[in-house]
């Protein structure tokens, strides 16, 4: 059995490792609120998800798709100083494997790095392209890449990273996702292995390993030195099985409850919270909980419950603010 199917604790277990370095950061992100796009009436408007992330008592969040916060970084810091707001980081799609990619991915890592930089983060999570359509689940190409594409999109990575870091003091973060190349454990730990530790960190998404059936403890235990970023997310096993069983694509996956509301589902953050404590990490964790597409009220109440969740597990390294005392219109969502 791995660590992601055993029973969670419960959110009040203390572990008594406590290193001073220890640092987690909890934040939000459009993800929470159902934005996949930059511009989608199924999507809620951006003021909205900034009045509801900030009454829910998260201080960090990410842009989301470039494009659905303003861009305009006076803008931009206006808004989130209005509501107590600070950005951890940016996010880019890449397809480095395939011929002549690099001024078209850099092309949008250079806008996104631009703003994030502009307004103090830190990171760009820098996530594969999907190989079926993120709306249509149709194919785009082949789930296997070829010796040489592999050498492309970890050489490219790399390269991106150390780009993003020598131009803009940024790190990125590199994000395995479900229906990518680098999605299954074995995936990830091979990407690990030939790509340079100095400019590419991972993002642990817990969802997306779990999606897989990987072991999130395990990636922490065995490689903490490249856990430089955290998305924090939990999945429905039984919806994973079917999923996995029927071959079911990733959008329809996300309708049908892949991705449950902590602590219903997989992995348990405890432990993980437990293993961040004892490699005293400093990393930003940040929620996410695929919606899209999804009612425009559904995203504030699971966000306020995830909050208070987050906030019980009892690890003073976990830096999770206090809920903002809603309006009564907000108090009515």
């Amino acid at each position: 059995m791995s660590a992601d199917s055993q029973v969670a604790p419960t959110p009040q277990q203390e572990t008594g490792h406590t290193p001073s370095r220890s640092r987690i950061r909890v934040g939000s992100a459009p993800d929470s609120w159902g934005v996949w796009f930059p511009d989608d009436p199924a999507q809620v408007p951006w003021q909205r998800f900034l009045d509801e992330v900030s009454a829910c008592g998260y201080e960090w969040i990410e842009l989301g798709p470039y494009g659905y916060l303003p861009t305009d970084p006076s803008r931009l810091s206006d808004e989130l100083t209005a509501r107590g707001l600070q950005v951890s980081a940016g996010t880019v799609f890449e397809h480095l494997h395939r011929p002549d990619s690099w001024d078209a991915v850099w092309s949008q890592v250079k806008d996104v790095a631009a703003l994030t930089q502009a307004m103090g983060g830190t990171h760009v999570v820098v996530i594969p392209d999907t190989f079926r359509d993120q709306k249509t689940g149709a194919d785009v190409e082949s789930r296997d890449l070829t010796p040489e594409q592999w050498q492309a999109k970890t050489t490219g990575v790399t390269r991106l990273g150390k780009a993003v870091q020598e131009e803009y003091g940024l790190s990125i973060a590199f994000h395995p996702h479900a229906e990518t190349h680098v999605g299954w454990q074995r995936d990830i730990e091979r990407f690990l292995a030939d790509t340079d530790p100095q400019y590419v960190p991972l993002c642990l998404d817990t969802g997306h390993v779990s999606y897989y059936r990987g072991d999130n403890l395990e990636l922490i235990n065995r490689y903490p030195e490249r856990i430089g970023y955290l998305h924090l997310k939990q999945v429905d096993p039984a919806v994973i099985d079917r999923v996995l069983e029927e071959d079911i694509v990733w959008p329809e996956a996300v309708r049908m409850g892949a991705m449950t509301e902590p602590p219903n589902g997989v992995p348990a953050y405890p432990p993980l919270f437990e293993a961040i404590e004892e490699h005293g990490l400093d990393v930003f964790a940040i929620v996410e909980h695929d919606l899209y597409p999804c009612p425009p009220d559904v995203p504030l109440p699971i966000a306020r419950r995830t909050h208070r969740y987050i906030g019980s597990c009892g690890f003073p390294s976990l830096q999770v603010g206090i809920p903002r005392t809603p309006t009564a219109e907000e108090g009515r969502a």
